[in-house]
């Protein structure tokens, strides 16, 4: 495990040399050296400019990611335990995501305006339907021998809820919040694409037309890197609540 870790760095610390000798033989317009993408990273940071930036797309992923993820796990438990629901439902549900975001965000910069409301919904759609999928599915299978087990013993459709489904399901339903963490990032920076002023996606729109190339990259990095820092915590938090639950079982 520690040789891969070791190996994986040493693989990006390759691809900055190729990046570095690559980019010395173009423009720094076409493609900024990493160099030049750090020190732009650095001062932005320092001087505070990239700070509101920060914040506000932090909130909407944070916002959109909770609202999204929370409804996409109760109707998917609710889809999950009523057969009827899930009938009546599932078609709807993928209908709602077939339609691509891209083109649903100016319908709701229209009815939200240009503040954040219409970014976290857009955040929120985008994270709902991992949840939903992951829920559902773990919940209609559990294993059935547990189940009938739970029967037998007498445990209402609450208990074995809370008490089998949830717990055994856990896993893939973590897995959805993890796609749903990524997919966040997403959302509100096409959010910020459509409408918005404030927010790493405006930002990266604002250097595009300023053609500040490397500006563009720091701000692509940033976003990179709360990917992976929330994609991480995800991670760690799946496996605390894991470990919980199988130290539980054991007992």
């Amino acid at each position: 495990m520690r040789n891969v870790r070791v190996y994986g760095i040493l693989l990006f610390i390759v691809l900055l040399i190729v990046w570095e000798l690559v980019s010395g033989a173009m423009s720094e317009l076409v493609l900024p050296a990493p160099s030049v993408v750090v020190m732009t990273l650095w001062e932005g940071l320092t001087t505070g400019y990239l700070l509101p930036h920060i914040l506000r797309t932090l909130s909407e992923i944070l916002m959109g990611l909770m609202i999204g993820s929370f409804l996409g796990f109760l109707v998917g438990i609710l889809m999950g335990e009523i057969p009827f629901l899930r009938r009546l439902l599932f078609p709807y549900v993928i209908a709602s995501q077939a339609v691509p975001k891209l083109a649903l965000a100016p319908m709701f910069i229209l009815w939200f305006g240009f503040g954040m409301t219409s970014k976290v919904v857009i955040t929120a759609l985008i994270c709902f339907f991992p949840l939903l999928e992951n829920t559902v599915t773990s919940i209609q299978y559990t294993d059935s021998n547990k189940r009938e087990l739970f029967r037998v013993l007498g445990a209402t459709r609450w208990q074995t809820l809370l008490q089998l489904k949830i717990p055994a399901g856990l896993p893939g339903i973590m897995a959805g919040l993890r796609v749903a963490v990524v997919l966040a990032v997403v959302g509100a920076v096409v959010g910020e694409f459509i409408g918005g002023s404030v927010g790493l996606g405006a930002l990266i729109i604002a250097s595009q037309g300023m053609m500040d190339t490397p500006l563009m990259f720091a701000v692509l990095f940033l976003l990179t890197g709360i990917g992976m820092l929330l994609y991480q915590f995800v991670n760690l938090s799946e496996k605390y609540l894991l470990k919980r639950y199988t130290k539980g079982k054991n007992q």
